[in-house]
């Protein structure tokens, strides 16, 4: 194992003049180290809320990069997990990882055919969860025949596809899952108008919109335009019926909303 301390200013300054796909690719080995990876306490809370509404048998993880929410869904999926990026430098180390580790459940906790093109498992199944698999492809057009999921996830991947690009991401999501099935995925609350990370983020959206206009090809990663209403509106539109439960075990900020909520859009 590596014990680099993550990416050095300089290969992040490639990366950032790098496609998307080219740049992750190049992050890869240092993903993991970075403040870009989903943190473990976002990843058990959504896995504690998931087995309230599981098991499920087959589930997948759009744009899962490095494998971190596939602890999530071998937490609580009985049958088959399948992980979806398009980068081949991400799925690489997905695929040399130690098996990702199954969210430990809650005390007291009670206790479907897979994909057509997913392949063999490239990970060994154990008695914590399914095997796991793991599939490139670009999340606008997922490579799957039929509807083959319970369950999909996403984590901290949607700054990468445009406003434009959402209805047509959300209807591949909803074409993979079977009728009733689940999408799920973290919403953070908005930053506070005037916040030290409200003017962070703007800053950074900014500085993005300037190198894309600048510099081909685009590095596509902006945090400002997932804005949470009109999410939920392309989600309904999409054919999913959508909940946006507080994520209790992450806490409420000062003015005593959530800090963060589960969307849990479910297929019609």
């Amino acid at each position: 194992m590596s014990t680099s301390p993550g990416p050095t200013l300089r290969e992040l300054a490639v990366q950032a003049l790098s496609s998307t796909e080219r740049g992750y690719d190049l992050l890869a080995p240092d993903f993991d180290r970075t403040p870009f990876r989903t943190p473990d306490r976002v990843l058990d809370a959504v896995a504690r809320e998931l087995r309230r509404l599981g098991p499920f048998a087959a589930g997948l993880d759009v744009c899962c990069g490095t494998g971190a929410g596939v602890g999530v869904l071998r937490a609580v999926c009985t049958d088959r997990v399948v992980g979806v990026d398009f980068s081949a430098g991400m799925l690489a180390v997905a695929r040399s990882a130690p098996v990702a580790p199954v969210p430990a459940a809650p005390a007291r906790e009670p206790g479907g055919a897979g994909p057509g093109d997913a392949g063999r498992p490239d990970g060994p199944a154990g008695p914590d969860g399914p095997a796991a698999h793991w599939v490139r492809a670009d999340a606008r057009r997922l490579p799957f025949r039929a509807p083959a999921f319970d369950l999909a996830v996403s984590f901290g991947a949607f700054g990468h596809f445009l406003p434009a690009e959402r209805p047509a991401l959300f209807a591949q999501v909803h074409a993979a899952l079977r009728p009733g099935g689940l999408f799920a995925f973290p919403l953070p609350a908005p930053a506070r108008v005037g916040s030290r990370l409200y003017w962070g983020l703007w800053g950074f959206d900014a500085a993005m919109r300037v190198r894309n206009a600048l510099w081909r090809p685009r590095f596509v990663m902006y945090y400002r335009t997932f804005r949470p209403s009109a999410v939920l509106g392309e989600l309904a539109r999409a054919g999913f019926d959508v909940a946006a439960p507080p994520l209790g075990a992450l806490g409420l900020r000062p003015d005593g909303t959530p800090r963060c909520r589960l969307v849990v859009a479910r297929r019609r």
